[in-house]
């Protein structure tokens, strides 16, 4: 599985993934952020689903970046074009992926501000090609594994926040996903989108480099637990009791055969 999540802030935008591939029986680190400098603009680009698809996907598109005739101006004529390549990989290798029995997977994520833009954008596109803007009503996004770090995000982030805040809440819902999730690790590509200036920078952590946030937000949620209301609860264990004589009627039907 992947983690890639991306972002959308006042500021600008912040893009996530991991480096986890499973191939086989065996683990192996791959790049999933791809970055491109479009008619004198940066773009980046998060790829998620299977790989021979993600991979003939890019590479088709950057051979059609090489060769494009047509203004990409606009961040959806971007995503258009990578949208031919998605399409062109489905004519091509769909039939005989399902016939294996694999489905034709890949999910993207696309950011960046052209020319003719407003603003910054970050997009979805899906296996079929087509695509949706992320808004900032819901302003973010995960392909591949989005169960385990979903909740952090929902709980915190909002529109209006920093682009130092989004990334830290971002690294932690990479480790909540990392710690229930046996194919989701380190080491994570970090890029940081400056919706005024359209400047993009690109890092690379390693676990180390993020120890202290994931411990820290390990201690403060068993801390913050220990510390909520529990009225209710000291009521509740007092009419239990100590044991069985609590309630006979319950435990006996539990026991009981059948």
């Amino acid at each position: 599985m992947t983690f890639c999540l991306g972002i959308k802030v006042s500021e600008g935008l912040v893009g996530i993934a991991d480096t986890r591939v499973i191939s086989g029986n065996e683990n192996i680190s791959a790049r999933k952020i791809s970055v491109y400098e479009i008619e004198g603009r940066s773009v980046f680009l998060m790829t998620s689903g299977l790989r021979s698809v993600r991979d003939k996907a890019v590479a088709y598109f950057e051979e059609a970046l090489d060769h494009n005739e047509e203004p990409l101006d606009r961040l959806f004529k971007v995503a258009n074009a990578f949208a031919r390549q998605i399409r062109h990989v489905s004519e091509e290798d769909r039939e005989a992926l399902e016939q294996s029995g694999l489905n034709f997977n890949i999910f993207c994520l696309l950011g960046g501000r052209m020319e003719k833009d407003d603003e910054h954008k970050l997009l979805l596109i899906y296996p079929q090609a087509n695509w949706v803007e992320i808004g900032q009503s819901t302003p973010y996004h995960i392909i591949g594994s989005p169960g385990y770090g979903k909740p952090v995000l929902d709980r915190t982030l909002k529109y209006e926040d920093s682009l130092q805040f989004a990334l830290k809440v971002g690294c932690l819902a990479f480790d909540s996903t990392r710690i229930s999730a046996a194919d989701v690790d380190f080491p994570i590509d970090v890029v940081i989108y400056f919706g005024e200036t359209g400047r993009l920078y690109k890092r690379r952590f390693e676990k180390e480099d993020l120890r202290e946030i994931s411990e820290g937000w390990q201690e403060r949620l068993r801390t913050s637990v220990a510390n909520l209301p529990s009225t209710w609860l000291d009521g509740f264990f007092a009419e239990i009791g100590d044991g069985e004589d609590a309630w006979p009627d319950t435990l006996a039907s539990l026991r009981a055969p059948g």
